[in-house]
């Protein structure tokens, strides 16, 4: 299936019914009132966050959304039927966005979870509703109210608890793979993995969910490579393993280049709890590995105890790592029960 994170797609709800305006002509009736019914209500558009989903290619080719317009009220009271709702289902942890692309309308997170898009308008009064002693034989009737129509950005933040960043062929993906049942892509060129992968890791009869998202380079955030528009999907994130190429030439500059461009994106992710990972140690001698965990330590100015050696090739050190995240992960976990708690407290 093809991944798509993003879309823009337009939302028009349904008009409301007219009223109806008629007056009972029935015989023996000599003085026949007004009867005319209420219109229906428009249907209105709705988004709902599934669990089943995860990807946004349903709204690639379809991107228009029309709700069916309200009955008109008829006479003998009769009110017109309302419309039903359209329905869109969207994958969970879809925030919907207005035109401008930049303000939040709602971010769906919970199976279940609907959000309003468009408000079908509701229908017109019949004759009926205006009698009064004073008035036996109104020949009022409102026409419809119009139902809203919105233009909106769909923006896919996959829900994970663990991202991976580093730059390309850092060996992120190898070390999803090593990590969990997962089979990304895995070859020895750069941005082999073009769009985020996901995988459960199990560690001490725990588990949680680990985000591949495609490696950054210098100039990201200016769109430079594949730009930085997948850091969205470790915005939820607990904590980030940022990967480091042991093999690299500079190890303090390939680490400094992904937090700067951390930095440069925002959202909080430069100020994330971050695991310092030195990958690919299966191609170095023992005493070379100290020397660049040091090296990377000074760079991402932590205690070198800090820095974690791994390699997703034999495997070695993965299983501490995981164990490392797992931790940040429940911290994660407790300050958003937390939250939630508190949030249901308050008025």
């Amino acid at each position: 299936m093809q991944f798509l994170d993003q879309a823009r797609i337009f939302t028009k709800a349904g008009n409301g019914g007219a009223g109806c305006l008629s007056f009972r002509r029935e015989k023996y009736i000599e003085f026949g009132g007004p009867d005319g019914g209420d219109g229906g209500r428009g249907g209105s558009v709705i988004a709902e966050a599934s669990a089943d989903l995860n990807t946004l290619i349903d709204f690639r080719f379809r991107q228009h959304f029309k709700a069916k317009n309200g009955r008109p009220g008829e006479g003998r009271n009769r009110t017109g039927a309302s419309s039903p709702d359209v329905v869109l289902t969207v994958p969970l942890g879809t925030v919907i966005l207005a035109e401008d692309n930049e303000t939040e309308l709602a971010d769906l997170n919970t199976p279940g979870q609907r959000f309003v898009i468009a408000r079908g308008g509701d229908g017109g009064f019949g004759n009926a509703h205006y009698k009064t002693s004073t008035n036996q034989a109104p020949r009022r009737a409102d026409p419809g109210y119009p139902g809203e129509e919105r233009t909106i950005w769909l923006r896919l933040k996959v829900l994970a608890d663990a991202g991976l960043v580093g730059l390309p062929n850092a060996g992120k993906s190898t070390l999803l793979a090593a990590s969990s049942r997962a089979r990304p892509k895995i070859a020895d060129y750069p941005f082999t993995t073009l769009t985020p992968q996901l995988g459960v890791v199990y560690v001490d009869e725990d588990e949680f969910v680990l985000a591949d998202i495609p490696g950054l380079i210098e100039g990201a955030h200016e769109g430079t490579g594949l730009g930085d528009r997948f850091l969205g999907h470790v915005e939820r994130c607990g904590v980030l393993l940022h990967l480091v190429d042991g093999t690299a030439e500079d190890i303090a500059t390939a680490y400094r280049i992904v937090r700067d461009e951390l930095l440069h994106y925002g959202a909080g992710l430069a100020d994330k709890p971050e695991i310092p990972v030195l990958s690919k140690c299966d191609a170095l001698p023992d005493d070379e590995i100290a020397a660049r965990a040091a090296e990377l330590a000074r760079a991402a100015r932590r205690d070198p105890a800090d820095v974690m050696c791994v390699s997703g090739v034999s495997g070695a050190g993965v299983e501490d790592l995981m164990r490392a995240a797992l931790a940040h992960v429940r911290a994660a976990r407790r300050a958003r029960a937390a939250k939630a708690d508190t949030d249901r407290v308050l008025p």
